[in-house]
């Protein structure tokens, strides 16, 4: 590399320095390996107001990734998706799912731009997936 290259590059590698050193946590990761698209879901702690209980409704049968922003444990069978509209989603696992340790985050790997049920795993960082049977919109109720 000849120190002309190196003096037109400078610029991008201090952008990108920059850039990694801002949160970490809190965001979805994509991340493309050789035409691969891997996600990285932070996990939210959960916290639910004492008055608001989740009424199930049924659910699309497949979720854009974009629309990701975070996710809560909400039980060893199903994950909780918060979404950009301030939604939630639950991605319910199949019969035959272990109990797995979701604690330390999780990764999704979808074929496409979207995560399917019926289609798509969730895969434990520590190993072992899991294949979501469907998904279950989440709708907030006032408790009595």
């Amino acid at each position: 590399m000849t120190i002309s290259t190196f003096i037109a590059l400078l610029p991008a590698l201090l952008g990108l320095s920059a850039v990694q050193g801002q949160d970490e946590q809190g965001a979805v990761r994509r991340v493309i390996i050789q035409d691969e698209v891997i996600l990285r879901i932070p996990l939210r702690p959960r916290f639910v107001p004492p008055e608001i209980e989740w009424a199930e409704q049924r659910g699309p049968r497949c979720i854009d990734t974009g629309d990701i922003r975070g996710a809560t444990l909400s039980g060893t069978s199903h994950v909780d998706f918060l979404m950009f509209n301030r939604g939630r989603i639950r991605a319910e696992f199949t019969v035959d799912c272990p109990a797995l340790d979701f604690y330390g985050g999780f990764y999704l790997k979808p074929e496409d731009e979207r995560l399917c049920a019926r289609r798509d795993s969730v895969h434990s960082r520590v190993g072992g997936s899991c294949q979501i049977d469907r998904f279950v919109q989440l709708v907030p109720r006032v408790r009595r």
